[in-house]
């Protein structure tokens, strides 16, 4: 059986794999992540899962080894995860009243088995008019510390900040199910789509 190596320390990722019924290890990319205005989001967050994936793959050539990656882009402006309450706070008044456009890259490589594809999903989120309180309770919970443009469309207290959103659940939360299903499905690898009304019932 292909050993399978989820190079992601992120519990959300670990749950929805997990969910579409894949037997995986998860060892954590040391790459370094960046971000770049001058290039398409989908391109770069396909570069930067790429990148994530052979990181791991190199120590194990023998693993299909699945990376990801997720970018929050706000007025042509890519948005990554804020290093502290304040970043988080201006990351979060600056969606205010507006869309913002979340792009997740995946990337799945076998050294061994010469196997490397890349894909790529972009959602709208749009945000309503924000008042100071409810930021501040939000970055007092400390969520947005580790999620792309400093909000998770899933927690309780970021839930009432959001209009509506254009696109699938999965991929803001930062793992595409359809398209890692398909990616798995060109390596051989059988996978379990999850229907959009059952996300909140993995994420609890």
């Amino acid at each position: 059986m292909t050993r399978i190596i989820l190079a992601s320390q992120s519990p959300r990722r670990k749950q929805l794999l997990e969910a579409m019924g894949v037997e995986f290890e998860t060892i954590p990319s040391n790459f370094d992540e960046y971000l770049d205005d001058g290039r398409d989001p989908e391109l770069v967050a396909k570069e930067l899962a790429l990148g994530k994936a052979l990181d791991v793959a190199e120590r194990y050539p023998g693993a299909l080894v699945i990376g990801s990656d997720t970018i929050v882009t706000v007025d042509g402006h890519q948005l990554g995860k804020p290093a502290n309450d304040s970043e988080a706070r201006a990351m979060l008044v600056s969606l205010a009243g507006k869309p913002n456009y979340v792009t997740t890259g995946v990337a799945i490589v076998s050294i061994a088995g010469n196997v490397r594809v890349t894909g790529a999903n972009t959602a709208a989120v749009y945000f309503k008019a924000l008042d100071a309180q409810m930021v501040e309770d939000y970055v007092a919970t400390g969520d947005p510390f580790d999620k792309a443009g400093g909000y998770a469309v899933q927690h309780p207290l970021c839930k009432p900040m959001i209009e509506k959103i254009q696109g699938n659940q999965d991929t803001i939360i930062g793992f595409p199910t359809a398209l890692v299903a398909s990616l798995l499905a060109d390596c051989g690898v059988a996978a379990n789509q999850i229907p959009a009304d059952t996300l909140h019932t993995i994420l609890k």
